[in-house]
């Protein structure tokens, strides 16, 4: 028996549509994967994929709600889909990355987006405006062997009840498929992975009290209030 000097951690756990539950190891985030995001946040559409990561406790399940953090007054909704790894890689191939993939989930990156834009000024890194507590709020995951691999579909997210962001899946720069195969030439996937894949237009500011509807056709929704 290890003699632990405090109690270890509990697993982050996701609920799945078949009634498992998916063990988070790691959440990995794509920056500006959709073009029309990329203008609104004046950057460059030649850039190539970036990743950044929240902790696994950062994850919110059961549409929870969300606090309000501290060290903001510009805190925004990021909709994104959610790829479920489940299965180990690494320099892992582009028509072999999809065997990869255990299922897909709809979630929010929430984000402090004035320190964000202030790391940004200072080219220091970004993980107190991506990283914090309750910052990826994440709905159920679905199996790919259930409703298969999504390339198109709407995804949304309204707050109470509004219209804020509307795309497609298909508009995404960066596919499923490049995603994980140009991550794992940076680090081994291992099962137990969410990758974020990056939202669309409509980024905006969220107050206390505010509900969001986060949803991906075909796929499933995401709620979540400020409190």
């Amino acid at each position: 028996m290890v003699d632990l000097v405090f109690a270890a951690p509990q697993p982050v756990l996701v609920p799945v549509a078949d009634g498992r539950f998916f063990p988070v190891r790691r959440v990995y985030c794509v920056g500006r994967n959709y073009a029309e995001h990329v203008k609104e946040m004046g950057n460059d559409l030649h850039d190539p994929p970036f990743f950044f990561e929240k902790p696994a406790d950062a994850v919110v399940i059961d549409d929870a709600p969300i606090a309000y953090p501290p060290q903001t007054v510009d805190f925004h909704h990021e909709v994104e889909l959610v790829v479920a790894i489940g299965k180990d890689g690494e320099n892992i191939a582009e028509a072999d990355a999809l065997a990869h993939v255990f299922g897909y989930a709809v979630g929010l990156d929430m984000t402090r987006r004035d320190l964000q834009a202030q790391a940004k000024k200072q080219g220091r890194p970004s993980t107190m405006a991506k990283g914090f507590d309750q910052s990826a709020p994440i709905g159920r995951v679905v199996p790919a062997a259930q409703i298969g691999h999504l390339q198109a579909g709407a995804i949304t997210l309204k707050v109470n009840g509004a219209l804020r962001q509307s795309g497609d899946l298909s508009e995404q720069i960066w596919s499923v498929p490049e995603t994980i195969s140009y991550l794992s030439q940076f680090i081994a996937l291992k099962a137990g992975d969410l990758i974020m894949t990056g939202t669309p237009a409509g980024v905006g500011a969220v107050v206390k009290g505010d509900v969001l509807e986060g949803a991906i056709a075909g796929l499933g929704t995401i709620k979540a209030e400020i409190i």
